[in-house]
């Protein structure tokens, strides 16, 4: 067959040629049509405004802006935009040049030789492989995009459970500093009490006991906010060393609670979720590649030599070659059918991947409602406990004082209403921690620009 039929076929073959289409994938879970609960608040992308913290706000934005991780992140994007890049290049012929030059000397003549090349190679895509592995790059840059939103959205709640962290081990080193006070006045009235046979020396003791147990509880909030600190200081960017932050000391209302919305929106909206679903698809393309890699290959090739004694001459006499060459595996050891089967099998991990992902996806979400709820409950009973513990530690003082209560009791009272107290407050930030669990889980729909380095 004249070379420039073969040509006209291989183009023919060229224009004709398909990849296997990327298919829209069903998910392996049935997702709920609702949640076992459901706010009326509006579903905010940026979802820590809610809290209406300009302090959480401006740190979050630090985080965003500065933290090391996510810019990895940003960093794997662009990684994987350029190996996209590179399986694309296969589909465009490639071209070379080639210059050549030589002087010969001898004791008869000088003489000059100048050489020109131009040496064309393209492999016709005949069975969509290259499209395929080009598809499966294009998915694998929307991979690192919704890894991004998934790193981000981890960040900022991150930041946001180390702030109010933060914020409530401040609140407890100066409810501590308090008690410590009252602790000291009872131990210096155990004394004059004491001193007037009106106490034993096991009361003075058991105060004193009690005085030291919450210094001892304030040596380690204070160890906590330091760590707190530091962390947050990391997490935007910044060393510890040189990192400030504002001073507050009051934990925010929470916030109502959001629309929860339907199981598909969830599935819709999260980053990794879709990150997922993304690896599936270019799992998927990457058979269809590994399935083509085992038909003929058909590859094209064209020369254009030529050679003067000057450059002026040097497109004078010119020769070009064109070749077609069809290769056809035979034997291979069985290669080219394991990595079909490597492939499958990382295929089906991917979807099992997936599904995992939403199951898990959808825990998290009825996790946090149910955890949100009974903590709104204990937080009312701890309230209500520490009341009637207030009142009754008022009565027993009282009585105490005119004798007709013994000291024990006294201060058993004390010490249930300072660790009331505490455990209070310790239960506000984790009714906070788990609203932030509860964002983080619903979160998805917003992304950040990418730095312009």
């Amino acid at each position: 067959m004249p070379i420039k039929y073969l040509l006209l076929c291989s183009l023919s073959l060229l224009l004709t040629a398909c990849a296997v289409p990327i298919e829209e994938l069903h998910s392996p879970i049935t997702p709920p049509t609702q949640f076992s609960q459901t706010g009326e608040a509006p579903l905010q992308d940026r979802w820590w405004l809610a809290f209406n913290d300009p302090e959480l706000n401006q740190l979050i934005e630090l985080a965003l802006a500065n933290n090391f991780t996510l810019a990895a992140t940003f960093d794997r994007l662009r990684l994987a935009e350029a190996l996209s890049q590179i399986n694309h290049s296969e589909l465009i012929p490639s071209v070379s040049a080639v210059f050549g030059g030589r002087q010969n000397y001898s004791n008869l003549s000088d003489s000059s030789q100048f050489s020109l090349g131009l040496v064309a190679s393209y492999e016709v895509d005949l069975w969509g492989r290259i499209r395929a592995q080009n598809q499966a790059a294009n998915l694998d840059v929307r991979v690192a995009q919704e890894n991004i939103g998934t790193a981000a959205i981890s960040l900022s709640a991150e930041v946001a459970i180390a702030w109010y962290r933060l914020i409530e081990q401040r609140s407890q080193l100066a409810l501590l500093n308090q008690q410590i006070a009252t602790n000291q006045d009872n131990v210096d009235i155990t004394i004059a009490r004491f001193a007037g046979a009106q106490s034993t020396a096991a009361d003075l003791f058991q105060q004193q006991q009690t005085l030291e147990a919450r210094k001892g509880d304030r040596y380690h909030v204070l160890a906590n906010i330091k760590v707190l600190e530091h962390q947050l200081a990391i997490l935007t960017g910044n060393t510890p060393e040189v990192f400030t932050l504002p001073d507050n000391h009051q934990l925010p209302a929470l916030p109502d609670q959001p629309k929860t919305g339907l199981g598909i929106a969830l599935l819709q909206r999260r980053p990794d979720i879709r990150l997922a679903y993304f690896k599936v698809q270019a799992a998927d393309q990457r058979v269809a590649s590994a399935i083509a890699d085992r038909y003929p290959k058909l590859s094209l090739s064209a020369n254009v030599d030529t050679l003067a004694p000057n450059l002026q001459s040097l497109f004078n006499n010119w020769i070009a070659t064109l070749a077609g060459n069809l290769l056809l595996p035979i034997i291979d050891g069985g290669r080219r059918v394991a990595e079909v089967d490597r492939n499958k099998a990382l295929a089906a991990e991917s979807l099992n991947i997936y599904a995992a992902t939403t199951l898990e996806a959808i825990k998290e979400v009825e996790d946090t409602l149910s955890q949100e709820q009974q903590q709104r409950q204990l937080v009312t009973s701890l309230d209500e406990q520490y009341t009637l513990s207030k009142l009754a530690n008022e009565q027993i003082r009282l009585r105490y004082m005119y004798g007709s209560m013994d000291f024990l009791r006294l201060l058993t009272v004390q010490i249930n209403l300072q660790s009331l107290d505490r455990n209070r407050l310790a239960a506000r930030r984790q009714l906070i921690e788990y609203r932030i669990s509860l964002y983080r889980a619903l979160a998805g729909g917003w992304y950040i620009e990418r730095s312009s380095e």
